[in-house]
């Protein structure tokens, strides 16, 4: 197999900072090796997508130290915001930049017009990049993120136990979710909300100020980022994840959390409705609201807890979405299979 250069984001393997993208990049680096392609990882350091300019001249070294005909594989948060680094060699390398949240401006537009491919993460990301950019519709490929096989949640009667993974950040809408739990304060429940607390440091602090106000502080929990057995424990004792999201080009904590059987409450916004799906009866495996909207979020959480009709049908479906969800390996495969279309254009 060939030899594939990869570049990364030098935050790639910070427990403190996960990502879905991050997440995203280590599989599929890993799952490519396994398929026996030469992965050589470069990580760049650098606040991306917002470089330094001394970051910037670094990312432009290691292009430059590459092979000519080289085959690299180049992280969206990185490629989206460097069109001069990646137009200077774009001659001489074959570019594949892997976008998972397009930022629909001209940098990118000048920086994906370099690329020899392009690998969406989403379909939606796709029909995004396409409808507001002047690619070449065959050379813009999606794969789609996978998920690992994962215990059953056995989850409560009662459904009381909440769960919200996603940075604790404005664009993931956890103050939504707290005006909306603010309106139910007479049912049962707990929130625990998993994810980093210093990417936006302002947000956190007025989160927990309407935490406080609405005397809230007791029942919703900042736990901080978790990995491994910690998350896996946390989607356990989970009867409903919670994913208010303003924005979302997939949504990789849906699956996850579906790959347990664990019904979901969405912002129907970007990739999400796809990540969702449906069970092999029609029905979705959670539902679906308008972003932004607390009124809405409140209604369905109490539809979950008042009805147990609602919640053994979300639950029936969810399980039985459960055994139709994509592994790694699909995902792998389909990178696999645009490297090597990349490579004969």
């Amino acid at each position: 197999m060939p030899v594939l250069h990869v570049i990364l984001p030098g935050d790639i393997d910070d427990p403190a900072s996960p990502s879905g993208g991050n997440g995203y990049d280590r599989r599929i680096c890993a799952g490519l090796a396994d398929a026996g392609w030469s992965v050589r990882e470069h990580q760049v350091p650098g606040a991306w997508p917002e470089p330094s300019p001394t970051e910037h001249a670094a990312l432009a070294g290691v292009l430059a130290g590459l092979p000519d005909d080289a085959l690299v594989l180049v992280d969206g948060l990185v490629a989206s915001v460097t069109p001069d680094a990646l137009a200077a060699h774009a001659r001489r390398l074959r570019l594949v930049a892997l976008v998972h949240l397009p930022r629909e401006d001209d940098t990118e537009a000048r920086a994906l017009a370099s690329a020899t491919a392009i690998v969406a993460t989403s379909v939606w990301t796709r029909d995004r990049l396409l409808r507001r950019y002047a690619l070449p519709a065959d050379r813009v490929q999606v794969a789609a993120p996978g998920v690992d096989p994962a215990p059953l949640a056995v989850g409560s009667a009662a459904g009381s136990a909440l769960l919200c993974v996603a940075a604790v950040a404005w664009h993931k809408g956890q103050d939504v979710l707290v005006e909306a739990l603010a309106d139910v304060t007479d049912r049962a429940w707990t929130l625990t909300c998993v994810g980093p607390l210093h990417r936006d440091p302002a947000f956190v602090q007025r989160l927990r100020d309407r935490l406080a106000v609405h005397r809230l502080d007791g029942r919703v929990r900042l736990a901080g980022p978790l990995t491994g057995e910690r998350l896996a424990a946390a989607y356990a004792a989970t009867d409903l994840l919670v994913h208010p999201s303003r924005g979302e080009t997939y949504g990789m904590v849906v699956t996850e959390a579906l790959a347990r059987g664990i019904p979901v409450l969405a912002s129907a916004v970007g990739g999400v409705p796809d990540a969702l799906g449906y069970a092999a009866t029609g029905d979705r495996p959670g539902v679906l609201v308008p972003p932004e909207d607390p009124a809405a979020l409140a209604t369905a959480l109490r539809q979950w807890w008042d009805d147990p009709t609602v919640r053994t049908r979300l639950r029936a479906a969810a399980a039985q979405r459960r055994a139709d969800l994509d592994d790694w390996t699909s995902t792998t495969n389909r990178i696999g299979m645009a490297l090597k279309e990349a490579m004969a254009w």
